[in-house]
């Protein structure tokens, strides 16, 4: 899309999933006129680390539009139908997604929507009486900015400084890290969903590309299972999201941390089908060496081996703190999530941007609060967590949430869906007057 470009409704800065589901939905709306752009050359959703295997923890139909506008061209269903393969996948009876396919429906998507752009970097956002939008390429003037550039890797303090050792690595970088480790002792650090993907494909491996040895630690007490029961999955509906907004504070961290295991527990698939190779492993293969686990530690420190090859791991025990544990490991795979990825191209409004507790403070369209003009926005998608609580990140509230700030873009207010059978918020009692 080259030469001039005309004022636009809304710019979108990256397209992952979140900001996808917004295109997706606009891509309805012709008089509003949309533009999302992505600095990589293609698209990607976490490519590093699907291995064979790996499923959705969430039903098909939380997928970009589905949730919000059934009948839009880019659901999933009609993917499969578009990819002549909706029969196959019925036939298949997969019990979940495989996350393969999911990440191809996406890329499906962006390549099939004319306002999605990669290979173009976001430089600046500013504004005077528009926004303007400086790229590698042009400058763009637009009404509203949405805001979906994801997050980036979490490695803890102690690891790193050797992540130029290519034998150290996060889990997103899996595939390709974790390639070749046949006869090394290898360590997972992280106790959620993609640690247990990638203990289960190293343990799973033929007899002669297996691991010497392969550890999986976690700080929890134990390798927990998602809580996927259906009063439970009431926190991931539109009307918690706006209740869990309306607490403290401090209210909402409590929360976030009592409930992590709603998101970022293990499939019980999964679980089954480790402890049935570990099993294996163990009494038929004669393998009791291969495997160890290490629940309720945390990672306190690590250096390289002074006995050799490899990295010396120190290990506290959340029950004996007193006591320190000591791990040799010749690779190390940090699956110990993501944070907020930077947004340098705000630099030109960092004055004029709310915070709370570190986060950009947004309304309930998530708009960002700032001083500008109540009718031009700054959408901000997947970064206000401690906002919006564990459904923020999920895929669960993603048509719906993209819904929301389409119907503040288009000045529209779509019907909601029934609310929770939870009464979560207490009824003020009526107080009689004189």
């Amino acid at each position: 899309m080259g030469g001039s470009v005309p004022h636009l409704s809304c710019v979108g800065v990256g397209v992952g999933p979140a900001n996808l589901s917004l295109a997706s939905l606009m891509w309805s709306r012709p008089e509003l006129q949309g533009l999302f752009l992505e600095r990589r050359p293609e698209f990607g959703w976490h490519d590093g680390q699907l291995v064979t295997g790996a499923t959705l923890q969430v039903s098909m139909l939380k997928d970009l539009v589905s949730l919000t506008d059934p009948t839009s061209p880019f659901s999933f269903l009609a993917y499969l139908h578009d990819q002549g393969r909706i029969y196959h996948y019925l036939n298949a009876r997969f019990a979940a997604v495989p996350r393969m396919e999911f990440r191809n429906y996406l890329a499906w998507a962006a390549d099939r929507n004319p306002s999605v752009v990669f290979g173009e970097e976001v430089l600046s956002v500013g504004f005077d009486t528009v926004f303007r939008i400086q790229t590698d390429r042009r400058e763009l003037t637009a009404d509203h900015v949405s805001i979906g550039v994801g997050n980036q890797p979490w490695i803890p303090p102690s690891g790193r400084p050797f992540l130029a050792d290519p034998r150290v690595f996060h889990v997103s970088e899996f595939i390709t890290g974790a390639a070749e480790v046949t006869g090394e002792r290898v360590t997972v650090i992280g106790g959620g969903q993609s640690g247990a993907e990638a203990f289960l494909d190293l343990i799973n491996r033929p007899a002669d590309r297996l691991p010497r040895r392969v550890s999986w630690v976690s700080r929890r007490p134990n390798f927990f299972p998602i809580d996927d029961s259906p009063f439970t999955n009431d926190f991931y509906m539109p009307d918690h999201s706006d209740y869990f907004a309306s607490l403290p504070l401090n209210v909402r961290q409590q929360f976030n941390a009592q409930h992590i295991l709603t998101s970022d527990g293990i499939s019980e698939s999964t679980l089954r089908e480790i402890y049935q190779q570990i099993y294996t492993h163990h009494y038929i293969h004669q393998r009791p060496d291969l495997i160890a686990l290490y629940p309720y530690r945390q990672l306190t420190g690590m250096a390289e081996n002074p006995a050799g090859a490899g990295y010396e791991l120190t290990l506290s025990h959340g029950q004996h703190p007193d006591l320190i544990e000591h791990l040799d490991s010749d690779v190390l795979v940090f699956a110990t999530g993501f944070a907020a990825h930077p947004m340098p191209f705000l630099q030109p409004l960092q004055d004029r941007l709310h915070r709370e507790d570190g986060e950009y403070q947004i309304d309930a369209h998530y708009a960002v609060c700032w001083d500008g003009p109540s009718d031009h926005h700054l959408f901000l998608q997947n970064a206000t967590r401690a906002q919006r609580g564990l459904a923020d990140p999920n895929l669960s509230l993603l048509a719906w949430r993209s819904q929301r700030i389409l119907d503040s873009v288009g000045n529209t207010n779509t019907t909601p869906q029934h609310p929770s059978f939870i009464e979560w918020a207490t009824k003020r009692p009526n107080v009689a007057t004189e």
